[in-house]
């Protein structure tokens, strides 16, 4: 386990002394998710908490429905990395700190397993967590003088070529100052959260989850000078796309946000929401990233704790 330090600790604890309201959220379509989520619902209870459940279906955490007046001092999420994205966008710019259980695969946000949800809470009370901020993106999309949409995202905003599946041109401006202009099969605009998913697949760096920036990865650029680049989260980036393909998109989180027509804009910047993500001592950021992606399981003679023996000596000639 991981021990925290003090100055690790949030300097104004996110939870209450007293009890919390917990929502306690999901996929219904998820194997198994209705007994999870019961047996969470009445562990709470006993703990003295109060808490309330939402499972709905995945297409039901796309629409505009926010949770009720009033904000929950604690959100957990049943499901895997993809349920706490849908989560991020249903609480919209109403964010609450989120404890993500994980019922699916990878989980470098959904790290608490099903088995530790009572350990996690001890935790919790005894004031053993980090509250860790995240930043979070807001993209708009502009046609001439009009705003058509507004997104919030957690991950990433990607501009891709789609249909003919040709090349096309995307110009990026920083603080209105042009910087390049990418001939690619897209362009992916990913906050740190976002650097282990698409961003990771298209050859981006990991950028730790915690820090304020933005990272600008192409798809397949025609030229290859053209590398990621990380930038800060303070500057504004406008995309704009000169003559894109009949099927180009911009895309946040996974959704296809709308189609692009000549000359749109695409403008992102740093939310004035952050997700907020809490961390147990049940894992550090270094060793979510170790098991997560299995650094270091290839080497000959590696332990689990990553320790080697010395190789065999070669035959005598």
């Amino acid at each position: 386990m991981t021990s925290f330090r003090p100055e690790d600790r949030p300097s104004a604890a996110p939870l209450p002394d007293g009890p919390w309201e917990v929502l306690i959220v999901g996929p219904s379509e998820l194997a198994g998710i209705e007994a999870e989520a019961s047996q969470v619902e009445t562990l709470l209870s006993r703990l003295g908490h109060r808490p309330s459940l939402r499972l709905a279906p995945r297409s039901a955490w796309e629409g505009p429905e926010h949770p009720p007046t009033g904000r929950p001092d604690l959100v957990i999420v049943l499901g895997g990395d993809g349920s706490i994205l849908r989560t991020a966008r249903w609480l919209g710019y109403r964010q609450a700190p989120v404890l993500g259980v994980n019922l699916g695969r990878l989980g470098f946000l959904a790290d608490v397993s099903s088995d530790n949800v009572e350990l996690a809470l001890a935790d919790l009370a005894a004031g053993r967590y980090r509250r860790v901020d995240h930043l979070m993106l807001e993209c708009d999309i502009i046609r001439g003088d009009t705003l058509l949409h507004r997104e919030l995202g957690l991950n990433e905003t990607s501009i891709l070529a789609g249909p003919p599946f040709s090349m096309i041109e995307i110009a990026l401006h920083v603080d209105g100052e042009l910087a390049t202009t990418y001939r690619a099969d897209g362009l992916i605009v990913s906050t740190p959260v976002g650097s282990t998913a698409h961003n990771l697949s298209a050859g981006g760096p990991i950028v730790r989850k915690d820090l304020d920036a933005f990272i600008f990865t192409p798809l397949n650029p025609h030229t290859l000078t053209n590398r990621p680049v990380v930038d800060s989260a303070a500057r504004e980036y406008e995309l704009v796309v000169p003559r894109p393909n009949t099927g180009s998109a911009c895309v946040v989180d996974g959704r296809v946000i709308t189609r692009l027509a000549p000359g749109d804009r695409v403008c992102v910047r740093r939310a004035a929401s952050r997700f907020t993500l809490i961390e147990t001592r049940q894992h550090g950021y270094y060793r979510t990233l170790r098991e997560k992606l299995s650094w270091g399981g290839g080497a000959r003679g590696a332990g689990p704790e990553g320790t080697h023996e010395p190789p065999p000596p070669e035959p005598a000639l």
